[in-house]
C-alpha cells in the first residue's frame, strides 16, 4: 500500500509539474503563431504590390527562408505543447490506476 502511496504522489507531482510548463508552451505557442502570420501577411503584400500573380504568391511566400524558419518554429511550439498535453493526459490515467489499486487494496480484493 505504501509503495502505491508513493507511485501516487509521484504522478500528482509531474502532473502539476506538467500543468505549470504547458503555460509557458501556450504562450510559446501563440507568439510563434503570430510572428509566422504577421510576416507572411507582410510578405503576400509586398508580393502584391509588385504585380506578383496572385496564383503563385502563396508558394512564393512560402518559400521565403524567414517564413519557412517560422513556420517551423511554430510546428514545434505546436508539437511541444500536444506531447505535453499527452503527456497530461497518460499522468491522469496512472493516477486512476493507482487510486482503483488503492481503492482495491483497502477493501481487500
Amino acid at each position: 500500500m505504501q509503495d502505491l502511496q508513493i507511485e501516487l504522489n509521484k504522478y500528482r507531482s509531474d502532473l502539476n509539474k506538467a500543468i505549470t510548463a504547458i503555460r509557458e508552451r501556450v504562450k510559446n505557442r501563440a507568439i510563434a503563431e503570430r510572428d509566422y502570420r504577421v510576416e507572411l501577411a507582410k510578405e503576400i503584400l509586398r508580393l502584391r504590390t509588385e504585380g506578383i500573380p496572385i496564383t503563385i504568391i502563396s508558394d512564393l511566400c512560402r518559400g521565403n527562408e524567414n517564413i519557412a524558419d517560422l513556420k517551423v518554429k511554430r510546428d514545434i511550439a505546436e508539437t511541444l505543447h500536444e506531447s505535453n498535453m499527452q503527456f497530461i493526459y497518460k499522468t491522469k490515467l496512472n493516477i486512476d490506476i493507482v487510486m482503483k489499486q488503492i481503492e482495491a487494496e483497502r477493501k481487500g480484493v
